[in-house]
């Protein structure tokens, strides 16, 4: 009855959040291989993160717990921690920091 009601309801369907994407391990994946690496002329996870509003000691305690670790991720770990925001928020960073690759 419920799915039927929403099938005639015409309210556009909320947007995707980010918490929707991190049960796709694949593209979690190709998130971590594309944010996770730190070069010096590539935006990576820390911009992202710092944009969104996480404090400087924040990025050095995750960037620390990720160093020599292939289970700890930054960009995942920031990722769970943002996951209400939408995707499409997530693709305007990507925008903003010209990273058409991710």
């Amino acid at each position: 009855l419920l799915s039927n009601h929403c099938e005639r309801c015409s309210c556009p369907a909320p947007p995707p959040k980010i918490s929707d994407l991190m049960n796709d391990k694949d593209l979690l994946d190709l998130l971590r291989l594309k944010l996770d690496p730190n070069h010096c002329t590539i935006k990576n996870w820390k911009n992202f993160a710092s944009r969104w509003g996480m404090s400087y000691d924040e990025l050095t305690l995750l960037e620390h717990r990720a160093q020599g670790s292939l289970s700890h991720s930054p960009t995942q770990e920031f990722l769970l921690r943002y996951n209400q925001k939408t995707v499409n928020e997530l693709t305007e960073l990507c925008r903003i920091y010209q990273r058409i690759d991710v």
